[in-house]
């Protein structure tokens, strides 16, 4: 019964989406409305605004460090272990990617996915955070970044403790992350997706 209030906890957390909120405070357009139409911090930098962008980015990192810290912190005095940690990690994920307050139309999960590692483990968020900002900086496509630290995530995670529940559910996030960035994938064959700083364009037009 416990598993399934964190899993509620967790999506409900998850479903908070910062790009929306940021941008309704600081009275900018809906990000939803531009570029990549994705309600996430790098379409928020288009909009020209990076206080926006980063605060979009720290929020969402937050919600996912929030649900699972919580449930590391707390679920032990419950009775919870590993088990209902994974479990948190895939539901707050989920929670951004379809989130129940925005008609189920979020983000594509790269700054939550990056706070539920570094609630797992600091190390473990460091070193996926560290294979993104190498990859961002080199190319400057989010995308590839973002792509490249899920391929590391699950095996920095196996490495630091060995086989577990939780490398299995860095893997599941790992796998819908890829398809949450099936189209930019295509464009990145093509040569046609949009890098890091691009200004805002039409809905659908970036990534």
């Amino acid at each position: 019964m416990y598993n399934l209030y964190v899993a509620v906890l967790a999506y409900l957390i998850g479903s908070v989406s910062f790009a929306v909120v940021v941008s309704a405070l600081m009275g900018l357009d809906d990000p939803r409305s531009y570029g990549s139409g994705n309600p996430g911090a790098t379409n928020v930098l288009r909009s020209g605004n990076k206080k926006a962008a980063i605060l979009t980015l720290l929020g969402d990192a937050f919600k996912g460090w929030l649900a699972v810290w919580l449930v590391a912190h707390f679920g032990p005095g419950f009775g919870v272990g590993d088990d209902a940690i994974a479990l948190a990690a895939i539901a707050v994920f989920l929670g951004h990617l379809y989130p129940v307050f925005f008609r189920f139309k979020g983000g594509k999960g790269v700054a939550t996915a990056a706070g539920v590692l570094l609630a797992i483990h600091p190390v473990l968020g460091a070193a996926t955070l560290l294979t993104w900002l190498i990859i961002a900086f080199f190319f400057r496509y989010s995308s590839l970044a973002a792509l490249a630290a899920a391929v590391f995530a699950p095996l920095f995670d196996v490495f630091l403790f060995g086989p577990n529940v939780i490398a299995l559910a860095i893997l599941a996030m790992s796998a819908l992350l890829f398809w949450r960035h099936r189209a930019n994938i295509s464009k990145l064959i093509a040569g046609t997706e949009s890098r890091i700083g691009d200004k805002k364009k039409a809905a659908g037009a970036g990534e």
